[in-house]
């Protein structure tokens, strides 16, 4: 199968490394936030990162916690709250100088007539897809299933009817489709379950530590990237070329040190993933 790439970088006959906005630009804005995603639209996003949970009325929400409480003003399991609840929320203030300085007294509880709701309201998978469909240029998906979690095959089955809804999946024989949105998970069985449920969705193995199993470049069945962290590339650098010559490209998370982007580059990695897309983009030479 084939994967939409940059432009090939002028330094070497490689294609250039995609940069994936790790829950948005979310050096910027607060993660998961329309604003996040706007933003790393505005600064040349190759594509755009983000998780999924499923809430107790059945809507797929871009929360990467199990639990609200880091990210938001309340309290408690994304599974057993509704969307109403969560709607209710307040998911950006959180972030040191959401408002900035004018904006927004330190020792004052903000003031929700005043909020931008794209800086704060929860944010819908669905809400993500259409806001992809209308940029004006191609924007790709990198959708992250968290496991484990109480609604087990649900998510994956949700997911799979959002994507179908949106145009994301294709038959086969559609031989000049190229795939948009990639679907990826530590967990085999999630990716095994859309696999099984949509096969011409790409997955992505995401490792934090590299198993024995897996040392030399293989992946679970049917799947065709792998997405190391980037500790792993620090301490076993050959293994993008094991992957490499597997078959596999190389997604690697979550890149933000100058040091790692030069890393990843030497490498020759596929895509890297940050929360500084404008700014590794531009390391990168592709701004």
């Amino acid at each position: 199968m084939n994967y939409a790439r940059p432009a090939h970088d002028d330094r070497s006959s490689r294609p250039a490394i995609s940069v994936i906005a790790h829950r948005g630009a979310s050096e910027d804005a607060p993660e998961h936030t329309l604003a996040a995603y706007r933003k790393a639209i505005e600064d040349g996003a190759d594509a755009l990162e983000c998780d999924v949970r499923l809430t107790a009325d059945g809507h797929l929400v871009c929360v990467h916690d199990r639990r609200v409480n880091r990210t938001s003003n309340g309290r408690g399991a994304v599974s057993a709250l509704e969307l109403a609840d969560l709607a209710s929320l307040d998911f950006g203030s959180w972030k040191d100088g959401a408002y900035g300085p004018d904006t927004l007294d330190p020792n004052e509880a903000p003031d929700r007539q005043l909020e931008d709701p794209e800086r704060t309201s929860v944010l819908t998978l669905e809400r993500l897809l259409e806001l992809v469909a209308d940029a004006d240029r191609r924007v790709e998906l990198a959708i992250e299933t968290k496991h484990p979690t109480r609604w087990a095959g649900q998510v994956e089955e949700r997911l799979v009817e959002l994507l179908e809804r949106f145009g994301h999946t294709k038959p086969a024989r559609a031989e000049e489709w190229i795939p948009s949105v990639r679907v990826m998970s530590f967990s085999a069985r999630s990716l095994h379950r859309v696999r099984a449920a949509a096969p011409e969705i790409p997955g992505v193995y995401l490792m934090q530590f590299l198993t024995p199993r897996h040392r030399d470049g293989r992946l679970p069945p049917g799947v065709q990237i792998a997405g190391p962290g980037i500790r792993i590339l620090r301490a076993h650098p050959e293994y993008v070329a094991k992957a490499h010559r597997a078959g596999h490209q190389v997604h690697v998370w979550t890149v933000n040190e100058a040091s790692d982007v030069e890393l990843c580059r030497e490498l020759g990695v596929d895509a890297v993933i940050t929360n500084r897309p404008k700014q590794v983009r531009n390391q990168l030479g592709l701004a």
